[in-house]
């Protein structure tokens, strides 16, 4: 679990795709929804999740080819815990806020 939850993108990709996307939707939607994340790592994360069961990718003949990528039963269970922690979050935002950032944190204190 901690392996696969390792990256800060994957639990933001589940999360946005089946929140903002209903569980399936097209690689430049998916990346248009999450701005921050460049093209590499959402790619990157998109194939880790892809082995890992978590996501179906399915190429549409066409021209450009479409890739859609859908949720599976298993990504859908592994959003469950995601959606309980950024739940607990939106609640607890000052405490969140109060918390002193890292040494190493991008985030500023």
């Amino acid at each position: 679990m901690l392996e696969l939850f390792s990256t800060k993108w994957t639990s933001m990709v589940l999360h946005t795709l089946l929140v903002r996307h209903g569980g399936t939707t097209r690689t430049g939607a998916l990346h248009r929804s999450l701005p921050a994340i460049s093209k590499k790592m959402l790619t990157q994360t998109l194939r880790e999740l892809e082995e890992a069961g978590a996501l179906t990718r399915t190429v549409h003949p066409t021209v450009p080819p479409a890739v859609e990528y859908a949720l599976t039963p298993l990504g859908v269970q592994l959003v469950e815990p995601i959606e309980l922690v950024y739940d607990w979050a939106r609640r607890n935002a000052a405490a969140l806020d109060a918390l002193k950032p890292r040494p190493t944190s991008r985030r500023r204190g």
